[in-house]
């Protein structure tokens, strides 16, 4: 008997009650056919129409939109970006839920990734079940923090910036967006048409008045010349070797944190927040509490922060080895902490770079590896250095749970975790997990 051709689902709608929140932004609900949906726009407890935006009759699961609202939440309210909804711009996840929903929701899925993905429950993790605002970001419903320091715009065909579509290369062009920092909407970057430009990334920095754009041609594309609202270095992307190369102005920006300046160069990564570095910083130093002539690892250490933080907590015996892949990163860290004799930055990957230092103990590790996580080889490389304290810093809990379940076969185990919202009105969360051996918890 032949199987029953597949056919695509999207278009169809569903009318659905909504069950919990998913990792990702989007929702869980069930057609009739038992058919499971992860849906966007709305919120756990709706009933809602989806529409299938993703999918088809033999798929394991599809993708919606909650294009009509039945029965709202009590939780909802109207979306203050005029682009967020069904089909528009897929930067923001909940504009239509209110801020404390938003926090909820995201410590409803670090529980449930925990739980599922390391088999810790919150008070096995150390942690209080909260989420909470950065400083200045605790606003009310209909209110949006402007806290994004760094904004990717795409270029559609007529050169209008603007901001990609979820799962889609569709460009969404914009006035104005809500969570853009002042300093980087200040730039005027959506008034202005950008021929033979693909995309431009707009960043402000928080610890100087430095602003800089990076500029994307499209290929064979020509730079303008450009002129913005706000004094601006430029930057391009070489079409060749995708390197960043300066046109004109400074190649960094100066950022500040932990009472010292960092400087980021070439749109190389720093927290987008602008309360992050500092939050972290204190949340990282307050778990590991450095003692004078410490060893410590910084790895995945990106231009310095923590290898800073910690080399001016550990006195004249005490010692820090960063790890970073980036090469500009690396440069930046060494300019950055060139006034810290006792702290060293290695350039390679952490997994490759580590086994070939020699070291076989040290104190205090931090951890802040990319959203894919450490990885069961680097933790078990880690687990056996005996460290009195690990902090892990993350920006994705289910690869924190996953790399916490490898810790616990290491022989460490969480004693506290705590959850940041340091990306508000979208699914992405911060964590810090402080871990220590076992047997002192036993």
């Amino acid at each position: 008997m032949q199987n029953e051709p597949t056919s695509s689902l999207v278009g169809e709608e569903y009318e659905v009650e909504v069950g919990p929140v998913a990792h990702g932004g989007h929702c869980i609900a069930r057609t009739a056919e038992n058919q499971v949906l992860f849906v966007r726009h709305t919120l756990p407890g709706e009933k809602i129409i989806a529409k299938v935006t993703d999918g088809d009759t033999d798929s394991r699961f599809l993708r919606a939109d909650a294009v009509r609202i039945i029965e709202p939440s009590k939780d909802r309210v109207e979306a203050p970006c005029p682009y967020a909804g069904p089909g528009m711009c897929g930067g923001c996840d909940w504009q239509h839920a209110k801020p404390g929903a938003q926090r909820r929701l995201k410590g409803e899925v670090i529980a449930e990734q925990l739980q599922r993905l390391a088999g810790l429950t919150p008070e096995e993790a150390g942690w209080d079940g909260t989420v909470m605002p950065a400083e200045g970001d605790k606003l009310p419903p209909g209110e949006v923090p402007a806290w994004r320091t760094r904004v990717q715009y795409a270029v559609d065909a007529d050169g209008r910036a603007g901001l990609r579509k979820h799962r889609s290369h569709d460009v969404q062009p914009i006035d104005h967006c809500l969570i853009a920092a002042p300093g980087v909407s200040e730039l005027g970057v959506e008034k202005r048409e950008w021929p033979q430009i693909a995309a431009v990334e707009a960043i402000t920095a928080t610890g100087s008045n430095d602003r800089q754009v990076i500029l994307t041609p499209k290929p064979g594309g020509r730079l303008p010349l450009v002129e913005l609202d706000k004094p601006v270095s430029v930057l391009r992307v070489d079409e060749k070797d995708g390197g960043v190369h300066r046109v004109h102005g400074r190649a960094f920006v100066r950022e500040r944190a932990d009472d010292r300046t960092y400087r980021v160069g070439s749109g190389g990564f720093w927290q987008v927040h602008p309360q992050a570095a500092n939050t972290l910083v204190r949340a990282v130093m307050q778990g590991l509490l450095p003692r004078k002539n410490d060893t410590a690892l910084d790895l995945y250490c990106g231009v310095g922060l923590f290898a800073g933080a910690i080399g001016q907590r550990l006195g004249e015996k005490g010692a820090v080895l960063g790890i970073e892949s980036g090469k500009r990163a690396v440069e930046d860290a060494r300019h950055n902490l060139k006034d810290l004799d006792r702290v060293r930055i290695e350039h390679g990957k952490v997994d490759q770079v580590l086994p070939r230092t020699g070291i076989t103990e040290c104190d205090l590790i931090v951890l802040d590896p990319p959203r894919a996580g450490a990885g069961k080889q680097v933790v078990k490389h880690l687990s056996g250095l005996g460290a009195r304290k690990i902090a892990y810093v993350a920006c994705d809990p289910a690869a924190l749970a996953r790399d916490l379940a490898y810790f616990r076969e290491g022989g460490y185990r969480v004693r506290t975790l705590r959850a940041f919202d340091l990306f508000p009105m979208t699914h992405h969360v911060e964590c810090v997990a402080i871990l220590e051996p076992a047997a002192k918890g036993a």
